[in-house]
C-alpha cells in the first residue's frame, strides 16, 4: 500500500536504531546524575522518543507538548506557530531535553525554545532525529542530531503525510506527485 507513494527509503530501520542508540549513549553520559526531563513534541516525535527513552541508561521523566504550524497536506510550516497542548510538569530548575522529529525552517523550534526558557529550566537542549539545514530560516541550536537530510518531503518513523504513515519503521521520501501541487 505504501509502495505507491514512496520515492525511496532515505534512512532504513537498522540505521535509525543504530543512531538512536548512539544518541542515547551520548545523552546518558551528558546527563548522568542530573534531573532530566525529556519533552516530546507531538505527534511526530513520539516514535523517536519511545525508542530513545528505552535506550537511555539514566533515570528521566517525560512530558509532552503539541504545536501546530502545518495545515493538512502542507509541505512546509505556515510560520504561524500555536501551542495546542502544554506541559504538565514544572521544569523550573530542571535539565530539559526537547525531543523533536525534524527541524526544518527552525521557526517552530525557536518558538518552543523561547517558550521553555521563560520557564527557567536549569538547562535546555535539543535532540532532533532529522535536520534540514538547507531550509533553515531561523538559526536554532541543535545539540543532538540523528541525521542531516536534503530538502525532501519525508514520512515514516513518526513523520506523517496527511496524518498517515507514521507507523513505517524507516524514513522515506514521498513521491513528488503527492505534494507537487502544494506551495513550496
Amino acid at each position: 500500500m505504501t509502495e505507491g507513494i514512496i520515492e525511496r527509503i532515505l534512512v532504513d530501520e537498522a540505521s535509525l536504531q543504530a543512531r538512536v542508540a548512539e544518541l542515547a549513549q551520548a545523552i546518558s553520559a551528558d546527563y548522568g546524575g542530573k534531573d532530566l526531563v525529556l519533552i516530546c513534541v507531538l505527534k511526530g516525535g513520539v516514535t523517536f522518543l519511545t525508542d530513545l527513552m528505552r535506550t537511555l541508561t539514566i533515570p528521566h521523566e517525560i512530558d509532552f507538548m503539541a504545536i501546530s504550524s502545518y495545515g493538512v497536506g502542507q509541505r512546509e510550516s505556515s510560520g504561524a506557530v500555536r501551542l495546542i497542548m502544554d506541559l504538565k510538569t514544572d521544569i523550573a530548575g530542571r535539565d530539559v531535553l526537547l525531543v523533536e522529529d525534524i527541524v526544518d525552517s527552525g521557526r517552530t523550534m525557536d518558538y518552543l525554545l523561547r517558550n521553555l526558557w521563560a520557564r527557567r529550566p536549569a538547562s535546555l537542549k535539543v535532540c532532533t532525529l532529522l535536520s534540514k539545514p538547507s531550509r533553515r530560516v531561523v538559526n536554532v541550536p541543535l545539540d543532538y542530531t540523528g541525521f542531516e537530510i536534503p530538502d525532501e518531503f519525508v514520512l515514516g518513523y513518526g513523520l506523517d503525510f496527511d496524518e498517515k504513515y507514521r507507523n513505517l519503521p524507516y524514513v522515506a521520501v514521498l513521491k513528488e506527485e503527492y505534494f507537487g501541487g502544494l506551495p513550496d
